[in-house]
């Protein structure tokens, strides 16, 4: 059931008309939350056959038409497309004249500021960057997701208050991040998200080679755990052999990874090198454990495997 039909919504007063320029995973559960704090969507554009389902399932009844259909149709309309294509996707809008004065442009992607607008901005329009800090799979459990969501939001100043007041209508909580600070600020949610997806595939799959029938039963309170107490307690959290300073243990991975899984190994070694440079930094790792285990990063060979053995 889609969460554009809950109860009551029908009774809410609409303030404002709500377009979808790329039915993708995340322009239809914003439009969605919009909905539900009394906005009405009335257009959506999607290419794909995924895209029209998606829409079909998140905005039940709205019209999919071409781009500059939604935005003849909407007071605010969501630009909700891959980050290479959006600086494209406002100067084509904003050159045909679909861009209208007093409109309210939003783009989601982390990586650009407010500036990425300024052909529509040139045109009239009202230009926000809301950009939420959590993935999404394009079904309606996104919607209750947003709930306490961290948002990076970036406008000009005399549009903060409304950006921000946006991102509160769909639940989230607004955080304001500079112009010349949102591809650090994208970075630092690609490090923390995207690769710990890999780095979980990749440990489930280590771990169905090891003989493990269930490898996210046992991955999931561990990570959960991990995770927990990386969030309090930063670089204090550190566990395992490289905070330790255990060579030999290490070497031991090196070689199993390079037998059984040589894909794996760039990245263990990546990562351990940095977990083993923060664990010195703050005292973790006792400088003279530090000195055998660095020699065997760097040389990523398994020159401690008899120890380890």
């Amino acid at each position: 059931m889609s969460t554009a039909q809950q109860p009551d919504n029908k009774d809410r007063p609409a303030r404002l008309t709500v377009g979808v320029v790329g039915a993708g995973r995340v322009g239809p559960t914003l439009a969605a939350s919009l909905q539900l704090a009394g906005h009405r969507p009335v257009a959506v554009s999607g290419v794909s056959d995924a895209s029209r389902r998606r829409a079909a399932l998140m905005l039940p009844d709205v019209p999919v038409v071409t781009p500059e259909d939604v935005l003849q149709r909407a007071d605010l309309v969501l630009l909700t497309v891959p980050d290479d294509t959006l600086p494209g996707l406002v100067e084509g809008l904003a050159e045909t004249g679909a861009v209208r004065p007093g409109q309210l442009l939003v783009h989601t992607s982390g990586r650009y500021g407010a500036k990425v607008l300024d052909p529509a901005l040139r045109a009239g329009a009202l230009p926000l960057a809301l950009h939420p800090a959590m993935t999404f799979t394009g079904t309606p459990v996104d919607v209750q997701r947003l709930a306490g969501c961290s948002f990076g939001v970036t406008a000009p100043e005399e549009l903060r208050l409304a950006a921000e007041a946006l991102v509160i209508e769909m639940g989230g909580e607004p955080e304001w991040i500079d112009e010349e600070k949102r591809p650090l600020y994208h970075a630092a949610l690609a490090l923390g998200a995207n690769h710990l997806v890999t780095l979980v595939a990749q440990a489930m799959e280590l771990l169905r080679s090891a003989g493990v029938g269930a490898p996210d039963r046992m991955l999931g309170p561990l990570l959960g755990a991990a995770l927990d107490n990386a969030l309090r307690s930063g670089d204090a959290a550190l566990t395992g052999p490289v905070a330790r300073g255990d060579a030999g243990t290490v070497a031991a991975h090196i070689t199993e990874l390079r037998r059984h899984a040589p894909q794996t190994v760039a990245g263990y070694l990546a990562m351990a090198r940095a977990t083993a440079d923060r664990a010195l930094a703050h005292g973790l790792l006792k400088p003279e454990l530090a000195e055998d285990l660095l020699g065997v990063l760097a040389t990523g060979t398994n020159g401690a495997e008899g120890d380890a053995r």
